[in-house]
């Protein structure tokens, strides 16, 4: 007699390899690699001021957003960082407009602005006036450099699952983390709670559209929201969240000041590195000494926090290549080699078009690499109805 089996679309465990023919089977990435992958890529970034590079990041993260983002709620926010980025550089064209220092005689007059007087004491500083094409090229190029970093992050937060991230926070990070997670996925859920309320005034035939229908949308998603949030607190307060553990007060005293220390010493280090003319010794040594402390307030911290995982993230090969394409990337547009450092960042005078340098070009393309190096993201599971059982022979 066939028996009826039940077929349901479930992705596999995050811990499977390929199967026998060589295939990837679907499966999340480690959210520290596309971390590691995305802060790399803001690093190269910060390298250059070069419109095309910064154009090609760009092409680069909408390339490995679209083939290796999820259908999770937080992997669909990447349009949002768009338009923060295009707001940025809105913004920063705006007020070197308003905010004019003049037209030398070797620039491109484009427009003037009333021009607003300012006291003595406020010298230095000119409200409008006329305003170059070199002015608004030299804003534009610096607002889109930011937006590049803004969309990094962007990224990272949508190819990396939140909820696996704080799994894998040291233990001292982790109420921290708690609280960052919790946070980012509040929009996510707001909006599928509006979507939800909507769908059903539409199933009643109700008004859905206009401010009579604000009402009748916004009280059933404050209630769900304040549902959502004491289940929350009971999950956590189950689980033991904010218990103190078995620190001291000498060892919480020691943890903060280490890091503390530990992250003065980083940020004296990237300036260090940053600065041409700063003393060497400021640079990397200062940077490794406060990554030290860091990695010694942590150990000492993560001491009051016992933890379990189940089910850990897998840290493979597609793991390694994910971050080391990121990391190599970034190396590249550091060490400078097979390249001239000024194309760059290339100058407004005299007003042509920037050339695109091979090697650096290469480098960003090379990130984008990471769309295909990651596995598959797994689908979503979905619960097996009658129309998904199928008769096995016997």
């Amino acid at each position: 007699m066939p028996r009826a089996l039940t077929v349901a679309d479930r992705p596999p465990a995050p811990g499977l390899a390929p199967d026998a023919g060589g295939r990837r089977l679907p499966r999340i990435l480690h959210p520290v690699a596309w971390w590691i992958w995305a802060l790399s890529l803001a690093t190269a970034v910060s390298r250059t001021n070069n419109p095309l590079l910064l154009f090609l990041v760009l092409a680069v993260l909408g390339y490995v957003v679209t083939v290796r983002r999820t259908e999770a709620p937080w992997a669909r926010g990447f349009k949002y960082y768009l338009y923060l980025a295009l707001s940025v550089v809105t913004i920063r064209v705006f007020f070197r407009a308003v905010f004019a220092t003049g037209v030398t005689p070797r620039d491109h007059f484009f427009f003037s602005l009333p021009h607003i007087p300012t006291p003595h004491w406020y010298a230095g500083i000119q409200l409008g006036g006329p305003v170059s094409l070199e002015a608004l090229l030299s804003a534009a190029t610096d607002g889109l450099r930011l937006a590049c970093m803004l969309c990094c992050i962007g990224a990272a937060n949508t190819l990396a699952n939140p909820k696996r991230a704080l799994r894998v926070l040291p233990g001292a990070l982790y109420e921290l983390g708690v609280a960052v997670t919790v946070s980012l996925s509040v929009a996510p859920q707001l909006v599928q709670s509006v979507q939800r309320v909507h769908r059903a005034k539409r199933l009643r035939a109700g008004r859905s559209k206009g401010l009579r229908a604000l009402r009748g949308i916004v009280v059933p998603v404050l209630e769900d929201a304040l549902e959502r949030s004491l289940r929350l607190a009971a999950a956590m307060d189950s689980r033991g969240y904010g218990r103190a553990g078995s620190a001291t007060r000498r060892s919480r005293r020691a943890t903060g000041a280490l890091m503390l220390l530990g992250m003065c010493g980083l940020c004296a280090g990237a300036y260090g590195l940053l600065d041409a003319t700063a003393p060497r010794p400021l640079g990397l040594p200062t940077m490794g000494a406060g990554a030290l402390l860091c990695f010694a307030g942590l150990r000492l911290g993560g001491r009051r926090v016992t933890r379990t995982a189940y089910r850990p993230d897998p840290w493979r090969s597609p793991e390694w290549a994910v971050a080391g394409c990121g990391v190599l990337s970034a190396v590249l547009l550091f060490a400078g080699a097979g390249f001239d450092a000024a194309e760059l960042n290339p100058s407004i005078y005299p007003l042509s078009w920037p050339a695109l340098p091979w090697v650096p070009a290469a480098a960003i393309l090379l990130a984008g690499a990471a769309g295909f190096l990651a596995p598959p993201p797994a689908p979503p599971v979905r619960p097996a109805g009658p129309a998904q059982r199928t008769e096995e022979p016997q």
